[in-house]
């Protein structure tokens, strides 16, 4: 135990918390490509209805409009940035619960700042009711929605990559994993 908090005071992640960073990138990684797989089919299914200028008109200025609120802001500027360095965080802070939990500790979900962990469940919770939403429209409607949402998943994906690669390899990364103190 005192060696563990000694490598912690030392700010040197162990074989523990490189696996813990590891599941957690991982698991968040895994839960964007399957939104996008699952949204691909929806969007294939979408293409046996016939499609009029209205259902084009809607998915490209969906599409624009994902890119650049999902896309940009969402992600690139806010949720991957944050994610990345709570994966590097819990590197070097491991904690079994953590751990096991990890890849809902790098969303934001717990063992954050307390807006944080609300603003994250609000944001959670408002994605689960869109979704209903727009699951309930019919086709080419639903697909001309989903097509925005996929382009913002997949920014969003590879924005957490690009950011994963930076919190390693830049130092003194700039951006707060937003623990509490006490850590």
């Amino acid at each position: 135990m005192a060696a563990l908090a000694a490598r912690r005071r030392n700010g040197r992640a162990t074989v523990w918390g490189w696996a813990a960073a590891s599941w957690g990138a991982a698991g968040l990684t895994a839960l964007l490509a399957y939104a996008i797989a699952r949204l691909l089919g929806v969007i294939a299914d979408g293409w046996a209805v016939p499609w009029e200028w209205p259902h084009w008109a809607v998915a490209g200025v969906n599409a624009l409009f994902m890119a650049w609120s999902e896309g940009y802001r969402g992600f690139q500027l806010r949720f991957s940035p944050r994610c990345a360095a709570r994966v590097k965080w819990l590197a070097r802070n491991p904690a079994p619960l953590r751990g096991l939990l990890a890849p809902l500790f790098v969303m934001g979900f717990f063992g954050a700042e307390r807006r944080r962990v609300i603003a994250t469940s609000v944001l959670a919770l408002a994605i689960v009711v869109a979704i209903v939403v727009v699951h309930a429209l019919p086709h080419p409607w639903r697909a001309a929605l989903d097509i925005g949402v996929v382009v913002g998943l997949a920014w969003g994906l590879a924005t957490f990559g690009w950011w994963l690669w930076r919190v390693f390899t830049v130092p003194g990364f700039p951006v707060s994993p937003e623990v509490p103190a006490a850590g």
